[in-house]
């Protein structure tokens, strides 16, 4: 297997992980968008019960967890898209007990009249009012009702350590765009400090 860095062998060439580049995925991204990552969150937990759990979905970058991943996300999406400021979710780790998914729900910054605790409140009645699928193995199931907290943003400097591939994160730092918010380093093109690092 020629990948590093968590890569994945295709057999003609490397499926590098999420903030990876290179043939090899021998490379820090050059930039990492975090403009997703802005607004505020909400942490919770589901219990998929028509699923089972195997070892190699521990590893986010492993085709089981991959494939589960975005599945979850497509049933979320439509359980919640009717939620005002509702954004999207992010798989945080799946674990055993059928399949336990703790992930994180995305939000627009909220009005002055809502609070957080109020949105938590309402993803978790849509979550518990959709039923199930019928015949497809869709990634649904019971939900916890008391398995939720209340996350605000990180920093920004606290945000590019987080999502820098972790052997090269010391070499990231955060640039505001007028668009949201970028993860770079000195061989980002176009950033104040910039310089040509020859794809290294």
């Amino acid at each position: 297997d020629p990948c590093l860095n968590g890569g994945l062998w295709m057999g003609t060439a490397c499926l590098c992980p999420p903030n990876m580049d290179g043939p090899r995925c021998e490379f820090g991204a050059t930039t990492i968008n975090l403009t997703a990552e802005l607004g505020p969150f909400v942490t919770m937990m589901a219990r998929v019960t028509n699923r089972e759990f195997s070892e190699d979905m521990r590893d986010a970058s492993s085709p089981g967890h991959r494939r589960f991943a975005e599945e979850f996300g497509r049933t979320m999406d439509g359980i919640y898209r009717n939620v005002p400021g509702y954004r999207g979710i992010n798989v945080l780790s799946l674990s055993r007990g059928s399949v336990v998914v703790n992930y994180r729900v995305q939000l627009r910054p909220l009005p002055t009249n809502t609070s957080l605790e109020h949105q938590a409140l309402e993803l978790l009645a849509m979550t518990n009012a959709a039923s199930r699928p019928h015949n497809c193995s869709t990634a649904a199931g019971r939900w916890d009702e008391d398995r939720w907290t209340l996350d605000q943003p990180l920093s920004p400097p606290e945000l590019c350590r987080t999502h820098a591939p972790a052997n090269f994160s010391r070499f990231y730092f955060p640039y505001r765009t007028a668009n949201g918010l970028l993860c770079v380093t000195n061989c980002t093109l176009n950033v104040p400090g910039a310089f040509d690092c020859h794809r290294g």
